[in-house]
């Protein structure tokens, strides 16, 4: 009876390991599953009209537009300070642990701040920086190995440089270098080792946070290439479909930008970017073919502030010009836009407890909104003042706090419900 009951509980344990890497990372670029949506419960559903209570506040963490990872004992923040990218560990009062050098920091011209939000998992950090130095660092802040993905590959470099934050899946850390050698690579969490090798497709990587999903009970990892969606097998790298999404737009371009995560629920992933491409909605197959194509949308066009499913609907904004956007609703069943409207620009939004939280780019305004598929219904707002550059940071909550970075300040706020 011991023995079966001893079984019983290690096979639950089992199931619970595999539902949280199907997950994605707890710590790491838009929480659980990389979804925007935050597990907090207990949050204010209005704000004083002077904003919430401020915190703590911090400057000198170098330029970003990364977020942060915040884990049960550590803040962790990247940014570019001279020609190299650092990371930082802070306390969760924002006193400030330790800080290294991680790598190189972007060569481009325009926006090479740092865009790695650092991904935490077994007591260790793993990080990519702006030219490719794919590194592990320890709780304390020494660096435990590091390989650059780039060179290793000869992997040309997008415009604005390499953007990603790495996702980790079982005792592997994804990269993408893309171009002729390998489209994607997994490599030994302890040292760095190469695990497997996707072949090149010959298209160069973009600017995407690779999602894991869990479909028919295996592990697939899903990004976006130049002109493909692609999906790969997590445990042996075999390419298992890729689906033509650029052929879909309007007008043909090359490399094309694409930034944000696509979603997924219930056997479908959604896919949309900003630049005048199309959003779309894919049904996958369970044998592993190439999957189908449910519904496009022109209107859905988010620009670097990713998409919320919440419910039946999908919160976001869209790339109207680089300089001017909206925010819309569209219905996840059927496509449909529910409604676009104006409020200042254009951003970034997560999910908690019910409520989304939305931070425009141009002026820092940061807003607190129900949910509602029939209209933007705006319940609260206040507005960040210090930092320089776009705000495109993505806002994190944790432990009743939301935190919201802007260029080289970051700034912790109490939305705790008394």
């Amino acid at each position: 009876m011991k023995s079966n009951f001893s079984r019983i509980i290690l096979a639950m344990g089992f199931l619970l390991s595999l539902f949280v890497v199907a997950k994605g990372q707890q710590f790491g670029w838009r929480g659980p599953g990389r979804s925007g949506i935050y597990n907090e419960k207990g949050l204010m559903k209005i704000w004083p009209a002077s904003g919430p209570v401020l915190l703590w506040e911090v400057t000198g963490i170098g330029t970003g537009h990364s977020s942060i990872t915040v884990t049960d004992d550590a803040i962790y923040i990247t940014g570019k300070k001279g020609e190299k990218d650092v990371l930082a560990s802070f306390n969760q009062n924002g006193k400030k642990n330790w800080e290294v050098v991680y790598g190189d920091a972007s060569s481009a011209n325009n926006f090479p701040e740092s865009r790695c939000t650092p991904t935490y998992t077994k007591n260790k950090i793993f990080l990519v920086s702006g030219q490719g130095d794919l590194v592990c660092v320890g709780k304390d802040g020494k660096i435990i190995w590091s390989v650059n993905y780039a060179r290793k590959y000869s992997a040309p470099t997008p415009r604005h440089g390499i953007s990603e934050s790495p996702l980790v899946v079982d005792n592997k850390v994804i990269g993408t270098p893309g171009g002729n050698v390998a489209s994607m690579v997994a490599f030994d969490i302890e040292n760095g080792n190469v695990v497997w090798e996707t072949p090149a497709i010959n298209e160069v990587t973009n600017y995407i946070n690779p999602l894991l999903i869990d479909y028919g009970g295996m592990k697939i990892i899903v990004t976006l290439t130049a002109d493909h969606i692609i999906a790969v097998n997590s445990v042996t790298g075999k390419l298992l479909w890729k689906f033509n999404c650029e052929i879909l737009n309007a007008e043909h371009k090359e490399n094309r930008t694409r930034v944000n995560t696509p979603i997924y629920r219930d056997g479908c992933l959604v896919a949309a970017n900003g630049y005048t491409q199309v959003a779309v909605k894919l049904k996958l197959n369970p044998d592993g073919s190439d999957p189908a194509l449910v519904w496009k949308n022109a209107d859905f066009t988010p620009h670097v502030g990713g998409m919320v499913l919440i419910g039946n609907y999908i919160y976001s904004s869209t790339h109207d010009t680089n300089s001017k956007g909206r925010w819309i609703c569209v219905d996840w069943t059927t496509g449909k836009t529910m409604w676009i409207t104006d409020w200042f620009n254009k951003g970034a939004v997560i999910s908690a407890d019910g409520m989304l939280y939305i931070i425009e780019e141009k002026s820092g305004n940061v807003g607190l909104i129900k949910p509602d598929s029939e209209q933007f219904n705006l319940i609260s707002s206040f507005k960040i003042t210090k930092g320089e550059g776009p705000y495109w940071a993505h806002p994190v909550i944790d432990k009743g706090r939301l935190f919201v970075r802007h260029g080289d300040y970051l700034a912790v706020y109490s939305i705790k419900a008394k």
